[in-house]
């Protein structure tokens, strides 16, 4: 496990770096399936960032330098264990369209502040949902 975890960090460490490297020709950051608890500082140097895959990870935590990126349109944090989420920064971000949350354990207060604020589609599964296995 430790193994495989060093790996991912890596391929996560590299793939960042060439995306920070690259400047504003990259428009998306895919890090799905990296086993991933937490962002490197770098992601908030992507300005013009416009979608990010963070499905399949082991957030618990949403992370919140996604909330200081002005170009971002797509977050996709499904199948990981995020259980609260900024609402109210998510709902000033002007150019936020999508955000999936699909298979989170959010709590209930989330399932119901969420709605009314919020001017993107917010994707989440009915509550206690499991993903199909793979």
């Amino acid at each position: 496990m430790l193994k495989k975890m060093g790996e991912a960090v890596a391929r996560v460490a590299r793939k960042v770096n060439e995306t920070v490297e690259s400047g504003s020709d990259t428009l998306e950051l895919r890090l799905e399936g990296n086993f991933l608890h937490r962002l490197p500082n770098e992601v908030s140097t992507l300005q013009h960032l416009k979608a990010i895959d963070l499905s399949r990870n082991q957030f618990r935590d949403f992370p919140e330098q996604l909330t200081t990126l002005p170009a971002l349109e797509t977050i996709n944090l499904e199948e990981n264990n995020i259980v609260d989420v900024p609402v109210e920064k998510l709902a000033a971000m002007s150019a936020l369209r999508r955000v999936n949350l699909r298979f989170n354990p959010l709590n209930p207060e989330v399932r119901a502040i969420a709605p009314p604020l919020i001017k993107f589609d917010m994707l989440v599964s009915p509550e206690g949902a499991r993903p199909a296995p793979p």
